[in-house]
C-alpha cells in the first residue's frame, strides 16, 4: 500500500497563505491519482484538489476553493502540493492526501470513497 505523510498545516490569519505537502512512496509520475480532502469537526470528508491518474496530469477543485488553491507536484520529490491562498476561516479542517489508481474524472478525484491510501492529515486553522 501506497504510504503518504502530509505536513504544513498550522494557524494562519484570514486572507493569509499556506502551503501543504504530501510525501509520497510511489513515484507521482506513475499512474496515479493524489487527492486532497479535507474533514471539519461534525462535517462530512469534502474533495479539495486533485491531480488525476491521466497521462496529462489533469487537475480538479472544489467549488469552494476555485481560483484559490493550486495542486501541483514535483515528480523528482514524489511530492504532491496544495497551495492555498485567500483563506477564510470556513477553510478551517484536517487536510488529508489520498492515492488510487484508475481515477480520472472530476466526479472520481472529489469522492473519498475511491481512494485506498490515505496520510494522516494535517490541520489547518484559519483564525484571527
Amino acid at each position: 500500500q501506497v504510504q503518504l505523510v502530509e505536513s504544513g498545516g498550522g494557524l494562519v490569519q484570514p486572507g493569509g497563505s499556506l502551503r501543504l505537502s504530501c510525501a509520497a512512496s510511489l513515484f507521482t509520475s506513475d499512474n496515479y491519482a493524489i487527492g486532497w480532502f479535507r474533514q471539519a469537526p461534525g462535517q462530512e470528508r469534502e474533495g479539495v484538489a486533485c491531480i488525476s491518474a491521466s497521462s496529462d496530469s489533469r487537475t480538479y477543485y472544489g467549488d469552494s476553493v476555485k481560483g484559490r488553491f493550486t495542486v501541483f507536484k514535483n515528480d523528482a520529490k514524489s511530492t504532491v502540493y496544495l497551495q492555498m491562498n485567500n483563506l477564510k476561516p470556513e477553510d478551517t479542517a484536517v487536510y488529508y492526501c489520498a492515492a488510487d489508481t484508475g481515477i480520472f474524472t472530476s466526479a472520481q478525484c472529489m469522492e473519498p470513497l475511491n481512494f485506498d491510501s490515505w496520510g494522516q492529515g494535517t490541520r489547518v486553522t484559519v483564525s484571527s
